[in-house]
């Protein structure tokens, strides 16, 4: 008997324009919202469908998790997508997140570098794998302790599925409210994943110019 396939719950949130101009968005990803369609018909509502309906020509050239919010690039033309695939290919693209964790962050910063590969037994899950598993570097610094919790900068320098929360699990402390990776006293303290993406930075492919978008998270 199969089981019955999993629904996403459908943000009503807006989606926020920050930055518009003749090739590319940058807008705003709500928690709780798809980057692209899933595989059920009653998961197809996400983001790039909703900017389509706009911007017809809008494609994605990476993605937020489901959970995660925060700030997206979105190419509007063939050169404009492929001249950001190859920056973040090369790893040229600023990407800054912050998260709220489980527990006090002793080290004011520091660097979690731990491979990464697919739990294909508990998929969508990642595990840690030194004998398969992918290169992947998470650098932190800590912007506030409060209490039994922490609040991280992250910058990713690599971009593997689940790495910000499986890193930070590894590390010790959970993001709050990742049903995924952290224990139940951590998924309790938080209404929601703990995580968005603040910062995006890149050269522009039609100016030449560094395009840095900010977007500030609401918790």
């Amino acid at each position: 008997m199969e089981s019955a396939p999993y629904l996403v719950p459908h943000s009503q949130e807006e989606i926020a324009i920050l930055h518009r101009d003749d090739n590319l968005l940058l807008v705003r990803k709500p928690d709780l919202l798809l980057s692209i369609p899933g595989r059920h018909p009653l998961n197809k509502d996400c983001l790039i469908t909703r900017l389509q309906r706009e911007w017809p020509t809008a494609s994605i050239v990476h993605r937020l998790d489901l959970d995660t919010s925060g700030i997206m690039v979105i190419p509007l033309d063939r050169e404009t997508h492929a001249h950001i695939s190859r920056q973040f290919q090369q790893r040229r693209v600023e990407k800054n997140y912050h998260a709220v964790v489980h527990g006090r962050v002793q080290q004011d910063e520091g660097e979690i570098e731990l491979p990464i590969a697919c739990d294909w037994a508990n998929r969508p899950r990642q595990k840690i794998c030194h004998e398969r598993g992918k290169h992947a570097l998470t650098r932190y610094r800590v912007l506030e302790r409060l209490g039994d919790r922490t609040r991280l900068l992250l910058m990713p320098v690599t971009g593997r599925s689940h790495q910000l929360r499986i890193h930070l699990r590894e590390l010790g402390h959970p993001i709050l409210g990742c049903d995924m990776y952290a224990h139940r006293e951590a998924l309790d303290m938080a209404p929601r994943l703990m995580l968005h993406a603040t910062t995006l930075a890149f050269e522009h492919p039609a100016t030449g110019d560094w395009l840095r978008g900010e977007c500030s998270p609401d918790f």
